[in-house]
Formats: structure tokens, C-alpha cells, sequence
């Protein structure tokens, strides 16, 4: 479950705020996104895997965490990390 080496080098590119940004908010909800994602698809074939049921639970409260701190102290890159992200209709 847990995410390539190309993968996540790919996801850091594409939210990182400068050029050796690794750990940004914005890079953090673009990491748990693709873990929730891909433990979505899990869940969705083990239904009754209640320990993949909290740990999703788990990364879905952090990610929400993350993205309030994103709203209260830049207000102006929130909208637009919510849409690359595709969380909101």
C-alpha cells in the first residue's frame, strides 16, 4: 500500500511550492490523497477490513487537518489545491 519511489517523486513535483519543497502542507495533502485513494480501491474489494477501515479513517481526519491549516493561513491557495485535488463538486 504504501507509495513508489516514482510516485511520490511525482506528486512532490507536481505540489511543491519551491524547488527542494518535500514537506509542504500543499505536498502532504497531495501524499494522503493518493494513499486515500488507493486504500479506497482496497476497501472496496475487502469489505470487511475493518484495520484498512480505521487507517483510512485515520489518513482522511489528517488530511482534513492539513487542509484547514492551508484555509486559515493562506487563504488564497486553498480553492485551488482543492481543485487539482478533485475533492469538491
Amino acid at each position: 500500500m504504501a507509495l513508489d519511489k516514482e510516485d511520490k517523486s511525482q506528486i512532490i513535483s507536481e505540489f511543491a511550492v519551491h524547488d527542494k519543497d518535500v514537506g509542504s502542507p500543499e505536498v502532504q495533502v497531495g501524499i494522503l490523497s493518493r494513499r486515500i485513494a488507493d486504500i479506497s480501491v482496497h476497501m472496496s474489494n475487502a469489505p470487511k477490513d475493518f484495520h484498512s477501515r480505521r487507517g483510512l479513517v485515520l489518513l482522511v481526519a489528517r488530511r482534513r487537518r492539513l487542509l484547514n491549516y492551508i484555509k486559515k493561513n493562506s487563504p488564497e491557495k486553498y480553492p485551488g489545491l482543492i481543485k487539482r485535488l478533485g475533492l469538491r463538486k
